[in-house]
């Protein structure tokens, strides 16, 4: 018979697995705020669409195949990284294990909710023709399917749609309508509010004009909780804050009202990258920013991956994964967890023509009247809506072989569960990097082994008919970097294309194929009990084993 000390350690464990759960994240101001701890958010993470826009069928989109997401979130959470972007998901499709076993790891998601097929996306030439009632169906379903998931950090309502001065004189309206139309559904059909916000081009003809006009706030719930960047202009280990334009980006967003943060980065023009901008983003010259989501998790056509998928389903990490692990480990989570007063008090201006700067860009603020018909959608619902929920993460054991930059396997690889309410942090090790000739476990470090940190309050880690839009990497429609961007900025990988925008993988890189009630909340004390109680009942039936 097990001893009590044994039966209450491997019940504890079992609860663990069971309940982890990482805490929503809410806005306040100008930063994302642990909604629980209170501690700020700030991102940490990866862009996660693997095979492109190929990725996504009628039967498998990135986040449905449990063995693939348990691989690749043990290698992201080895990174360091809090979060993922997925840019395309299909909503009739099952994601619990995937959207929990990411939740286990202490990883959040932010979700595109557009797709890359016909009338999934926004189109950013004719955008009133893709507004329509079977369009908010589809995204109010991409809404249902991860409103559950606690690790749903956010959703995006587009990307990279407006890419010029053309687009940006008809799609702002839209976008917004779009955002009003996500927000009320949300505040109709979700126990919480899950924010939402534009992912854009890092086009500065442009930018500060689509800053302006979708943070500022107009009393119609169509403002952006947030702001994503795709910017790629820091290139190469000899860039400077002021040649990459990060100097100039400062200035502009010094004032900001929502959270900003990259929502791609990681130029490429200088291979491998080395991630010197990691240390610049997350430095006190750059308050203003959350952080960011480097440009991406697997290597495609396009050339920004980190880690390699064989065609065995083997992983083989690339240099890249290596040098932007080392950056992430420089990392002072705990400095960067500390929430401002001045920060988180800031207030949205009100909308008004003079926040625009060029003449030429949308500077009316009289939103698009919701949709035919779609009214009863927002207030009832969407019908059939697959709705998702966290399970239990049994398997933690990688399903593949995964192999170094230098060639050799890496062993050992585990998921490591964080504990309740905390999320994954930069553990202050790196990855182990055998050779091809010493791929023994021997060789491997104590990183394959040691549980990675996580941040728990605030403690310390270690020191459409329009071709897909431009909606997240260089997944859409689209071939090349967009010519139009000014120095120093770089296109985007992601988004590509003239007609389609919004439906995930950016516009401007280099292509790759691309209602129910809230619940009360028990107090502290109830929860207390009720979890221990459920330890003891689990322990007592260890020990009768």
């Amino acid at each position: 018979m097990r001893s009590l000390t044994q039966s209450l350690g491997l019940a504890a464990a079992l609860f663990m697995s069971a309940a982890v759960a990482v805490n929503p994240i809410e806005v306040k101001g100008q930063d994302f705020i642990d909604s629980k701890t209170q501690k700020r958010f700030m991102m940490v993470g990866v862009d996660y669409q693997p095979g492109g826009q190929g990725g996504l069928t009628d039967k498998r989109d990135p986040l449905t195949d449990k063995a693939t997401c348990l691989r690749d979130a043990i290698n992201i959470q080895k990174l360091g990284a809090n979060t993922i972007r997925v840019y395309n998901v299909d909503p009739k499709l099952n994601h619990d294990d995937c959207a929990s076993i990411f939740n286990a790891a202490g990883i959040y998601m932010v979700i595109d909710v557009n797709g890359p097929a016909s009338g999934e996306s926004i189109n950013r030439a004719e955008p009133w023709t893709s507004y329509h009632k079977g369009y908010l169906n589809r995204i109010f379903g991409v809404v249902e399917n991860f409103k559950n998931y606690p690790n749903t950090l956010a959703f995006f309502s587009a990307n990279e749609v407006m890419n010029d001065l053309k687009t940006g004189k008809v799609n702002p309206q839209y976008i917004r309508a779009v955002q009003r139309d996500l927000k009320n559904y949300i505040k109709n059909h979700a126990d919480r509010k899950i924010p939402v916000g534009y992912s854009a081009a890092d086009v500065r003809e442009i930018l500060q004009d689509t800053w302006a006009y979708m943070q500022c706030a107009n009393g119609d719930n169509s403002d952006s909780d947030f702001f994503g960047l795709n910017s790629y202009s820091w290139c190469g280990g000899k860039a400077t804050f002021e040649s990459a334009g990060y100097n100039t980006l400062v200035d502009m967003f010094k004032a900001t009202s929502v959270p900003v943060f990259f929502s791609e980065y990681g130029c490429n023009e200088v291979s491998p990258r080395v991630f010197d901008e990691v240390a610049a983003l997350y430095s006190d010259k750059m308050k203003s920013f959350s952080g960011g989501l480097v440009y991406e998790y697997t290597q495609e056509s396009n050339d920004y991956g980190l880690a390699e998928i064989n065609s065995d389903g083997t992983v083989s990490l690339l240099p890249d994964y290596d040098n932007l692990q080392k950056q992430y480990n420089k990392l002072d989570m705990a400095k960067l967890q500390t929430a401002s007063a001045s920060q988180t008090s800031v207030t949205a201006p009100k909308c008004d023509a003079k926040l625009i700067t060029n003449p030429a860009f949308d500077s009316n603020f009289t939103i698009p009247a919701v949709c035919p018909d779609c009214d009863a959608l927002i207030k009832n619902g969407i019908a059939d809506a697959s709705k998702g929920k966290i399970v239990e993460v049994k398997d933690t054991k990688s399903p593949s072989a995964c192999y170094g930059s230098k060639g050799g396997e890496v062993k050992d690889l585990e998921l490591k569960i964080v504990s309740n309410d905390a999320s994954n942090a930069p553990n202050g090790q790196v990855i182990s990097n055998p050779t091809t000739s010493a791929p023994s476990s021997s060789n491997s470090t104590s990183s394959n082994s040691t549980a990675p940190y996580s941040v728990t309050n605030g403690t310390s880690p270690l020191a459409n008919t329009t071709a897909p839009s431009s909606n997240g990497p260089p997944y859409t429609n689209g071939t090349g970097p967009l010519t139009n961007v000014t120095v120093p900025q770089v296109s985007s990988p992601e988004a590509t294309g003239t007609t389609g925008s919004g439906s995930g993988i950016s516009s401007n890189k280099p292509a790759a194929a691309p209602a129910s009630s809230p619940v009360p909340e028990k107090g502290a004390a109830s929860k207390l009990a009720s979890s221990w109680g459920l330890v003891a009942g689990l322990a007592f039936a260890v020990l009768m084993l």
